[in-house]
């Protein structure tokens, strides 16, 4: 899951402890965010910034939200096509697990990945949220090492 460090960075979320993952106004982003299931774990991801890369872990408290930014007409968020008894936009609820002492940046993850076992590296991958296999997961915290 990818946010911008200076817009929402894991260091929010640790002092926070629990967020609403709001604001995802992407369809295929939005369907991979509804298949969560609660346990779930995610990769903190920041981007737009040097060098991007994995810093987080957190995991997946509540599932199947509505967001509340889409109703919100002072929200950059707003969809003025959504409403409250067809609401077109969900969230997660997460907590924060830890933070990885050393970042796995793009650049290590192009080197050490492919595109069918992270969609990530994709050349042009713009989605805020994207699934990792078990496989992947694993292969990724070997880089990583444990969250603190």
């Amino acid at each position: 899951m990818k946010s911008e460090p200076d817009v929402y960075g894991i260091n929010h979320l640790k002092v926070e402890k629990e967020t609403l993952w709001d604001g995802i106004r992407n369809y295929q982003a939005r369907n991979f965010m509804r298949s969560m299931q609660k346990g779930d774990r995610a990769f903190f991801y920041h981007s737009n910034c040097k060098p991007p890369g994995i810093v987080g872990l957190m995991e997946v408290i509540e599932t199947h939200l509505t967001d509340p930014t889409q109703f919100d007409e002072n929200s950059r968020y707003f969809d003025p096509k959504s409403s409250s008894e067809n609401p077109r936009w969900d969230c997660v609820k997460l907590k924060y697990i830890g933070q990885f002492s050393n970042k796995l940046t793009l650049s290590e993850m192009n080197s050490n990945f492919d595109v069918s076992e992270l969609i990530l590296v994709k050349k042009g991958n713009r989605l805020s949220i994207m699934p990792v296999s078990s496989k992947t997961a694993k292969k990724l915290f070997g880089f990583l090492g444990d969250a603190n």
